[in-house]
């Protein structure tokens, strides 16, 4: 019998590549000692309560979270990720009572411990709170992460590293024909659509600096049409009159409006790094699509990107962006892109990229069936 899961929410590619325990004929291998815990079924998203939801997040804010809804459907548990920035702690309160009631185990994995929209952290620390004191299980998905969970809230928490973004099938192709050039060193800065934990200018400014001294170096700075039109939304006229004077040699600026997954893929296998302008988060999706597909990621220090996998470090201090270590860290990434892969790392050896991956997700699969069973058990 499978485990019934309401995920929140099912359809975000995250949770849709945690999916399938390992094929039966490696189970049989193992044998029945090693078996792995019951198939997991996921509760596909319920539509959307709204006529407009963001683009590339259909289900949200997720119907999942709702007492009626939670009355009304059956399953098995539920294992919540994102969408609960729509609730306040009370309505929180209210939807797990109603899995209590209902004898319904709540999972949770704790993606951001800083919510990258919000400047603020006050009320994502107060959903936090609620989720950490009434989850039966908490995942996270670094060391660091799990620490800061501990320290914060006495809360124990399974490290379970993220999955692969990119669909396997697609890695396979990346790698038999990849797109970065090997007559350049191009370094990608995505500010998308400027959230609340992006830096423009100074961010791009060091990196302008560090890629003067690299030979055929090619800054790519991408940003959405809301960003650049005077008549976005979210229209930055400093930002779009800087980059309009930079060097059109050294700085390529591509404005588009927001990436389907097709689009993104293309955009960061033909980058050979991509540096990621955060001030502050927790983790990354975007890595782990630029691992995929065996591109460089230069993080910030803050957060858990280096406990997640980033390649290279540049800081912050006290809100100020240490120019130098991004330096550092853009003539590193430029170095390692002629060096010959390093096997610690798999995303840079195309040969070893899909493996990893494929082996990855079956160990990824299982321990979340683990965890299932041992919320359902009481345990």
């Amino acid at each position: 019998m499978s485990i019934r899961v309401a995920s929140v929410p099912a359809s975000h590619v995250y949770i849709r590549h945690l999916g399938h325990p390992p094929e039966p004929e490696l189970e049989a291998a193992l044998g029945a000692a090693h078996a792995p815990p019951a198939p997991v079924h996921r509760l596909p998203d319920p539509p959307s309560p709204r006529d407009d939801p963001p683009t590339g997040a259909p289900w949200w804010p997720p119907a999942m979270l709702d007492a009626a809804w939670i009355k009304a459907h059956e399953f098995d548990l539920m294992h919540i990720h994102f969408g609960f920035d729509a609730q306040t702690p009370e309505q929180l309160h209210e939807v797990f009572d109603a899995l209590d009631a209902r004898g319904r185990p709540l999972v949770y994995t704790a993606h951001d411990l800083w919510n990258p929209h919000q400047e603020d952290p006050t009320l994502h620390d107060s959903q936090l709170e609620v989720l950490f004191a009434r989850a039966r299980e908490v995942i996270t998905l670094s060391e660091q992460a799990a620490a800061e969970i501990w320290r914060r809230w006495g809360v124990k928490a399974q490290v379970i590293p993220h999955p692969h973004v990119v669909d396997l099938d697609l890695i396979s192709g990346y790698t038999e024909k990849p797109r970065r050039r090997t007559d350049e060193f191009r370094l990608g800065i995505h500010l998308k659509s400027l959230r609340a934990n992006m830096v423009g200018v100074e961010v791009l400014a060091a990196a302008i600096q560090a890629l003067r001294e690299i030979p055929r170096a090619v800054l790519q700075v991408d940003l959405h049409r809301d960003v650049f039109e005077a008549s976005g939304a979210r229209h930055d006229a400093e930002l779009v009159g800087w980059l309009q004077r930079q060097d059109p040699e050294l700085v390529e600026m591509k404005v588009h409006d927001f990436y389907t997954d097709a689009e993104l893929f293309d955009y960061l296998s033909g980058l050979h790094a991509s540096l990621l302008p955060y001030r502050f988060g927790t983790h990354s999706g975007w890595m782990e699509a630029a691992h995929d597909l065996g591109t460089t990621v230069i993080a910030p220090d803050v957060g858990c990107y280096h406990s997640q996998g980033a390649d290279f470090l540049y800081r912050w201090q006290r809100g100020a962006l240490d120019a130098p270590s991004l330096h550092r860290a853009v003539h590193a990434a430029a170095e390692s892109s002629t060096a010959d892969s390093d096997t610690a790392k798999p995303w840079l050896a195309p040969a070893a990229r899909l493996h990893w991956r494929r082996e990855q997700r079956r160990a990824i699969a299982a321990a979340h069936a683990e965890v299932y069973a041992r919320a359902l058990s009481g345990r």
